[in-house]
């Protein structure tokens, strides 16, 4: 049995939920404001929050970038907000998966169970990767080049984690969006660019001078260990 917290101020949405996922098999507790939840979030430790960023007190997304600071907990962000460039904000914020209103109970719990499922991961089918210098720890999350920590954010993260599960295949940007921010493609694929810089730059490397981040002009990118033949 899964326990969630479902943050959500507005009772008509928040009390058939509630009942929805009860009879689906979950634990669920609910907070109005966002601060409540903030607080039900760090005594209660959930295994999933259900966010919704129209909160009377605080918007959720300031919400769960309070939330990334202190917790890796897993949260959905499910709200009337279908904006492409906040679904990218509040993925690249720490949101593991966006749903927008209006959405059936149905959805939100086959949504929940992905998260919770892929959040669990297993270690046997979840290792250490190492290529060259870089090793990826996806248990703890945590990434060293040549034995030096380097320090990325959770979206970096998931970024590395993914190219480096296919050393020396050319990942598609259409691939990358799809799996690693979980949105479907199209002009949101810049976002994929700007964290191809930022992750280069802690990598010590450059678009024009690369080491382990080799873009293919057109294709995608392509992660190789520095001296691959090519």
């Amino acid at each position: 049995m899964a326990r969630l917290l479902l943050i959500e101020d507005d009772l008509t949405i928040r009390t058939p939920l509630l009942r929805a996922l009860r009879e689906r098999g979950h634990a669920v507790a609910a907070a109005s404001t966002a601060l409540d939840g903030l607080r039900d979030a760090l005594d209660d430790r959930p295994d999933l929050v259900v966010l919704d960023l129209g909160l009377p007190d605080l918007d959720g997304g300031e919400l769960l970038r309070m939330l990334r600071a202190v917790s890796s907990v897993p949260v959905i962000v499910a709200t009337a907000r279908d904006d492409e460039a906040e679904i990218v904000r509040m993925l690249d914020a720490g949101a593991d998966d966006y749903l927008v209103k209006p959405f059936t109970a149905a959805q939100l719990d086959a949504r929940a169970r992905a998260v919770l499922r892929r959040s669990a991961g297993d270690p046997a089918t979840d290792p250490v990767l190492v290529v060259g210098g870089l090793r990826i720890d996806p248990r703890a999350r945590q990434v060293t080049l040549d034995g030096a920590p380097v320090e990325l954010t959770p979206r970096e993260f998931d970024l590395l984690h993914h190219l480096a599960g296919r050393p020396g295949q050319v990942v598609t940007k259409r691939e990358l969006l799809t799996e690693v921010w979980r949105i479907p493609y199209g002009g949101a694929d810049k976002t994929v660019d700007v964290h191809l810089s930022w992750l280069r730059r802690k990598l010590g490397e450059s678009a024009q001078e690369p080491r382990y981040l080799h873009t293919v002009r057109g294709v995608g990118v392509r992660l190789d260990a520095p001296g691959s033949a090519r």
